[in-house]
């Protein structure tokens, strides 16, 4: 399987690897998403709100798949699978060695939230990281002021392995962070 140009299908939603052709596609996500995803990110400059910006991050997005670096997933629903995008998936920090591990970070289109489909995306990222990547290990960092987020890893077979003080700067603030991990119980030499 090409791990630079991968599709995957769920029930619901079909999660692709974009290009440029999707940069509206992006930069709408990115507008009206702006004020739902403050409170989760980095503060973020007037520059990072311009088609300009978000073209350079799916180009840098690009390279880092192409380089085996991370894998990323856009989120569409099955029914407009070249619709709008209504999410990210992605497996981040991708490192291989001793270690065959990653990060997963992910957001929903604020009007899609608490209907079931991240959960349905993250399930079907973590079969191909499994599967397809041969990952050992999948760390996700969680603020515990984000109860919705610990509720879907949770429900996915994660475990809290501790809490991070101070871990990431995230709107403007130093926030503790909760590591979840779930363990490959599939892994094999290869």
């Amino acid at each position: 399987m090409d791990k630079r140009n991968v599709t995957l299908r769920t029930k619901h939603l079909t999660l692709r690897m974009i290009d440029d052709s999707d940069i509206t596609k992006v930069y709408d996500f990115v507008l009206r998403n702006k004020e739902a995803l403050i409170p989760w990110e980095p503060v973020r400059s007037d520059e990072y709100y311009t088609m300009d910006y978000q073209q350079q991050l799916v180009q840098s997005d690009i390279q880092s798949i192409h380089s085996g670096q991370s894998v990323k997933f856009w989120i569409c629903k099955n029914d407009q699978p070249q619709g709008d995008l209504i999410g990210t998936v992605t497996l981040n920090n991708i490192v291989r060695g001793a270690f065959q591990s990653c990060h997963l970070g992910y957001r929903t289109d604020i009007a899609e939230r608490s209907k079931g489909y991240m959960k349905e995306a993250l399930a079907h990222t973590i079969s191909y990281a499994w599967e397809e990547l041969n990952l050992h290990r999948i760390e996700a960092n969680i603020m515990p002021r984000n109860a919705a987020s610990l509720k879907v890893v949770e429900q996915l077979g994660f475990k809290h392995e501790g809490l991070a003080k101070d871990y990431l700067r995230i709107n403007g603030e130093w926030e503790d962070h909760i590591h979840m991990v779930l363990l490959n119980p599939y892994w094999e030499e290869q």
